[in-house]
């Protein structure tokens, strides 16, 4: 582990639900003092203890303490930057002393893990407050800022979280001390920790929030020691109280929730528990986005003798409360809907208002990296306001991001499954287009090696029957090669490898390019008799001119194999509605079967079968233009009435609508 990474940053990392909080060292003073009172009042049979202080001098007036500790455990582990004497060493617990650059000299750590208790506080000093505290001190050498450093961190009993925190430490310290490791893997194994766990013996399956073990002497050390900020001891009780409460509030959700992949079941439980804790006479939980006009509610909390609105649709669009909790990505209170004025001034929430007796109303977002996932609200309908205070404004909001990555985890499982499905078929499709390649490259290659091994072992043969020979090799390896050459552009087209140059071209040149380039190939052959049809005044397109040229090429191409001499070919273009030009290629050939004018654009198709042709080509033609035309945004399609009826193959081109842009550009030839 690099001693440059932040033990908090790590956890934050691997547990991205945290939220840190502020702190002073004043309260971290009287945490980490409560904590370690806790464990030498409690029954605690040899706890684990980390404590991580920035610099030796801070050590030094806790030592006396971890003494009193060592007695209780022998799993005691102090860490400090050592300033005069402190080395590593084992006489009462272990003592780890890190590099002065180390990440941990700006961070305060103490962990207390047993087999019914668990709490951890990692926190690390604001850069902000180093910065600010040395200025200071330059400007009054005599004033004391000790007291008023400032520190991120987390706080919690949340046993999970206490236990990453271990892991991380004990990483850490096997850096520095790797003759402990038996030490650490006989801890690590006997309460859980991270992946240093024995295969001979099963770890003991611990409950994730247990703690049944008097507290007592950990809230009186604190409230105590927060009475010298002038906290009195009833107010401070209740604080703590109150933070419990939401802590296992918070718990209970969390572990709801973690049991079930399903959005619906994860809702429901949410609403029921934060409801009934928060005494909301209503709570309704939905999704909802921000365009969202309105939301169908599922799930509510009810207490007694309160009208459900269950299956309503709730109005979103025409809702002020909604629109201002999109714009500000915050929720929005109401204290009281009868006096405020955002209420009173929209007919949708006051039918509301007066319909479901709401009196007070809290709408919170359920956000995931800025994304809306849904809403929570609270109704509570009693005749007298009910003014939310912010311990229960921020309960909410813990649990709205819980709801928010357990709805978001949800979502992965399910793209999961879709994305197995679709590499199942995936690797359906690779294995037939496997067999299929093998099958349209074996057929060719056949060909040629008994014409050149005919050519070869008889020099006598007469000359017609050599140059029939030389020829039909010839136009077999051209066949391989226009095979493997569409094959390698399809491939580049499907995976995104191709850069596209959009161009405003004149649709007429790039016909008569194609024609040309299809009358070249073809020189040999008879064509059917193929005509154009443009539309006047029709605008300039934009696309890549080379790609389109290839498009038009494919589908004359493929309507001249399958129409005899004596047919007729089309090629129209027309503008449409959608501010796009249509491009129609039209014959009077073989026609294609209703059934399979979809299929006639995947790999290697072609009417009679994929290894039975008997018209030549490459089969790949189609899939290539399906490929370019969406390229540029256009669709593509074909139209048939069935067997000897013609065929019709249209598809679509960005038109120029503005004038400035009616510029014309040469289009490569290939």
């Amino acid at each position: 582990m690099s001693i440059s990474i932040s033990v908090l940053s790590d956890l934050l990392q691997a547990l991205p639900n945290l939220r840190p909080q502020l702190y002073f060292k004043a309260s971290l003073t009287a945490l980490s003092h409560a904590m370690e009172d806790q464990i030498l009042a409690a029954t605690l049979e040899q706890p684990l203890v980390i404590a991580s202080f920035q610099r030796e001098r801070f050590y030094r007036q806790e030592a006396h303490r971890y003494q009193r500790l060592a007695q209780r455990s022998n799993q005691i582990y102090v860490l400090s930057a050592p300033e005069t004497d402190f080395t590593n060493s084992s006489e009462y617990y272990e003592k780890i002393a890190f590099r002065p650059d180390d990440a941990l000299s700006q961070e305060w750590h103490l962990i207390v893990i047993a087999q019914n208790y668990a709490t951890c506080l990692v926190c690390r000093e604001s850069i902000g407050s180093l910065a600010k505290n040395k200025e200071l001190r330059e400007l009054s050498p005599s004033l004391d800022m000790d007291a008023a450093r400032r520190f991120e961190g987390i706080w919690t009993a949340e046993r999970g979280v206490s236990l990453k925190a271990a892991e991380l430490l004990l990483e850490r310290i096997l850096n520095y001390r790797p003759e402990l490791i038996d030490k650490i893997d006989l801890v690590c194994q006997r309460f859980g920790i991270g992946e240093r766990k024995s295969d001979s013996k099963p770890i003991q399956q611990l409950s994730e929030y247990a703690c049944d073990i008097d507290t007592d002497p950990f809230v009186q050390r604190l409230v105590t020691y927060l009475q010298a900020s002038q906290y009195k001891l009833h107010k401070a009780y209740r604080s703590i109280a109150a933070q419990a409460r939401k802590e296992r509030l918070v718990n209970s959700i969390s572990t709801a929730i973690r049991r079930s992949l399903n959005p619906q079941e994860i809702l429901k439980v949410a609403a029921q528990e934060l409801g009934q804790h928060l005494g909301a006479c209503r709570c309704l939980i939905y999704r909802a986005q921000a365009s969202d006009t309105q939301a169908i509610i599922e799930h509510e909390f009810l207490s007694p003798n309160v009208l459900s609105v269950a299956g309503q649709a709730w109005p979103l669009e025409n809702n002020p409360l909604f629109q201002e909790v999109i714009q500000q990505d915050e929720g929005v209170c109401v204290v009281d809907t009868v006096n405020d004025s955002r209420v009173s001034n929209s007919k949708a929430l006051w039918h509301l208002v007066e319909k479901f007796a709401i009196r007070s109303w809290l709408m919170e977002p359920v956000l995931f990296q800025g994304r809306l996932l849904g809403i929570v609200e609270l109704h509570y309908c009693s005749h007298t306001p009910h003014d939310l205070q912010a311990g229960e404004l921020d309960l909410v909001k813990a649990i709205a991001t819980q709801i928010g990555a357990a709805l978001i985890q949800a979502e992965a499982y399910a793209n999961l499954e879709d994305l197995n499905q679709q590499l199942e078929a995936l690797d359906r499709t690779r294995s037939n287009l496997i067999a299929i390649t093998g099958h349209e490259l074996r057929t060719p290659l056949s060909t040629i090696q008994v014409c050149l091994e005919s050519l070869a072992s008889e020099p006598d043969m007469p000359l017609e029957l050599q140059q029939v020979m030389l020829n039909t090799a010839l136009a077999d390896s051209e066949r391989m090669r226009k095979l493997v050459q569409d094959f390698l552009t399809l491939s580049n087209l499907e995976s995104g490898r191709v850069e596209w140059h959009p161009e405003s071209l004149s649709l007429q040149e790039c016909i008569d390019l194609a024609l040309s380039r299809i009358r070249t190939r073809i020189a040999t052959d008879p064509l059917p008799k193929i005509t154009t049809k443009i539309a006047p005044n029709l605008p300039l397109v934009r696309a890549d001119g080379d790609w389109l040229v290839e498009v038009i090429a494919k589908l004359v191409d493929n309507a001249c194999k399958f129409t005899p001499p004596e047919g007729q070919i089309t090629i129209k273009a027309t503008r449409n509605d959608n501010k796009m030009v249509e491009v129609t290629v039209a014959d009077t050939g073989r026609g294609i079967e209703p059934n399979r004018l979809e299929i006639v654009f995947d790999r290697f198709y072609q009417e009679e079968g994929a290894l039975r042709r008997t018209t030549g080509g490459t089969g790949l033609g189609l899939a290539i233009c399906r490929q370019i035309v969406n390229g540029w945004g256009g669709e593509i399609w074909a139209k048939s009435t069935g067997k000897n009826q013609g065929s019709e193959f249209h598809f679509t081109i960005p038109a120029i609508e503005s004038s400035s842009e009616q510029t014309r550009s040469r289009v490569k030839s290939k």
